[in-house]
This record gives structure tokens, sequence and C-alpha cells, in this order.
């Protein structure tokens, strides 16, 4: 790549620099957030101290790190994995929504089923609405070769003004006029997994997944193609590998996985659809994956961290009287360091 006068060259990095680069982004960010630490009137360290050591020493904090990770981990796994495959689905967001839509609506009349039964078909459900969700953008990329950054993007807003509708319409509680779906049955709520917490079983499921997006991405043929086509298209076409196909499956996998969270979050927290059932999962999801190498290892590492900091920065606003919104301001920072790191250790700048 040329621009003005400069190129850009592409550098191999030794396995020690690749291993050490979210550790390098995470210590420069918390150095950039400091400073608006300091101008916020608290003590950097301090801030620190709350983070990422209190909710690490009590009980309930530790049990809503796990909480807050499930959905991160969920997102992470499917952002990571569309990713590894050179597909960008920005879309996460959307496919969790429409995941949670499924939930809400399947979990209405399942109560005859025992929890056995009626869990399985609302988890099923959910994947299915994801992937479903993911299918347009997936065909417009593997058809006319639509950026799918765009549609994917585009579809999560499209979701949003959905579930609105649904919401504000046959949805809306006849009695309180509140804006959100009929309960779901008792039998297709999510269990407990930890006694005296808020951890439930779609920790279980979130487990499940990221060991099995490991084992796809390191221990199968299709994630071998997969990652031979995150590399280079071309190349992988002229080995024989079927593109198009292969592109369509991991967008529909991945969509998939995203509409998962949305299942997690309807039967394991809320128990109904509302609005504001996603802070913005799906787009945290993309930083998971990207602090996180693209790798399922790195994915549990990079949710449950920001999970972490997520807890502690409630924490830090009640006992330091900081701004709520340190931790997005934290993960907004951290993706921003985490792109120029990559690009600075992999790229080296020379004259044209």
């Amino acid at each position: 790549m040329m621009t003005l006068g400069l190129k850009f060259e592409r550098l191999p990095s030794p396995v020690w620099v690749r291993a050490a680069i979210p550790f390098v982004a995470i210590a420069i960010t918390f150095a950039l957030v400091s400073v608006l630490v300091i101008l916020a009137g608290a003590n950097p360290f301090a801030v620190a101290y709350e983070l990422l050591i209190d909710p690490l020493t009590k009980n309930s904090a530790r049990g809503d790190i796990l909480v807050m990770a499930t959905p991160l981990l969920l997102t992470g796994a499917a952002v990571a994995l569309a990713f590894a495959g050179g597909y960008y689905n920005i879309g996460a967001e959307g496919q969790l929504l429409a995941g949670a839509a499924a939930a809400a609506w399947v979990g209405q009349f399942v109560g005859d089923l025992s929890p056995w039964l009626a869990i399985p078909v609302m988890i099923t459900g959910g994947f299915i609405a994801g992937a479903l969700w993911a299918l347009i953008p997936a065909l417009l990329k593997v058809r006319l070769q639509v950026d799918e950054v765009v549609t994917t993007l585009l579809m999560n807003s499209i979701m949003g003004y959905i579930i609105s509708a649904l919401l504000n319409g046959p949805w809306r509680d006849p009695v309180s006029g509140w804006p959100q779906s009929p309960t779901i049955a008792l039998s297709a709520q999510f269990p407990q997994i930890i006694p005296r917490t808020r951890v439930h079983f779609g920790f279980i499921v979130a487990a499940v997944v990221v060991i099995a997006l490991w084992w796809i991405l390191t221990r199968t043929r299709f994630g071998l193609e997969l990652r031979a086509i995150g590399k280079n298209r071309d190349g992988a076409q002229f080995l024989g590998i079927r593109v198009e196909r292969t592109m369509l499956a991991v967008a529909l996998i991945s969509g998939g996985i995203a509409g998962l969270a949305g299942v997690s979050e309807v039967a394991g927290i809320h128990y109904y659809l509302i609005g504001s059932l996603s802070p913005g999962y799906g787009y945290t999801g993309i930083i998971v994956a990207t602090l996180g190498a693209l790798a399922a290892p790195g994915v549990v590492m990079a949710a449950l961290f920001l999970a972490l900091v997520s807890r502690g920065a409630l924490t830090a606003s009640r006992e330091l009287d900081i701004p709520i919104y340190l931790a997005d301001v934290i993960q907004a920072v951290l993706l921003l360091v985490m792109l120029a790191v990559l690009l600075l250790t992999r790229y080296r700048i020379r004259r044209a």
C-alpha cells in the first residue's frame, strides 16, 4: 500500500511479539485512560485497584464477572470464527437480538415440556434465528461480492427496529403498558449453577461453544480451510478449497453463536425480552475477538478481562466518584490501541 510517497511493508512477527501484543495494548490503554482519570480528580492507582483487584476479592463480584463474561464469550467466539475465515461479521449485535427474540417467543410455548426438552428447544431456536439473520449479508457477500462490513452493520439497526416494533406492539404488557415481552415459561429458564450468585447455565453453554471453537479451528479440516481462506482467499481457491461454500457456512455458524448470546440473556437473566437487553455485547465481541487474537484461549481471557473491568467500574464509580462510563472508554481506547499495535508490529513504513 502506498500513500504520500510512503510504503507499508509487511513484516513477519516472532511468536513472542504476537503473544505480547495484547498485554502491550492493555498497558498503553491504561496509561492513556489515566490521563482522563487525573482530569476527573481521581488517583489512577486507586482506580486501577478498583477495576482489576477489588472485584476479585469478593464472592458476589466474582459471580458478577462470570455473568458479564457469558455473552462476551459467545459474541467473541462468533466474531473470532468469522474473522478467522476472512468474513468480517460486524452484525453480532443484531444476531444476538434475533436469538433473544426467538428465545422470548419459543419460551412462551414450552411450558408443558420438562426443562430437559424446553431448554434445548429454546437454544436451538435462538441459534437458528441468529443464523437466519446472518444469511442475508452472507448471500450478498458470496453471490454479489457486497461488502459484509456494511451489510452486517446495517442489519443491526434493522433488527433493533424490529425489536422495538414488537415490544411496543403485540408484546407490550397490556396491564402496565411496559414495552416487554411476556415472561418465558419456568421450564425454559436457565438454572443457576453456582449457589447465591446469578451465574446460570448460559455460562456452561458459552464454555462449550469456546471449546468447540478451539477444536474447529485447530483440529478439523474445516478449520484448516477456514484459516487458509482468511490468510489468502485466492490461494485457498487455487488449492481447491470451495471458498464460497465455506464462507457461507462460517457466516451462518457465526450468526448462530451470536444468537445464543441473546438466548442466554433472556433465559438466564431477564426471562423476557426488553429493548435494553444488550448494552452492545455484539460490538464488544469485536474487541474480545481482536484482543484474543482470534483464538479460543485468547477469547476466554479477553472476555473475562473486559467483564472484570466492567464490574470494577461499578465499584470505582461508587467509591471514587468517577463516571460509570469509564469501562466503555477503556474498551473503545483498547480497540484503537490494539489495532495500532498490530499495525506497527506487522508493518514498517518506508519511502516508496
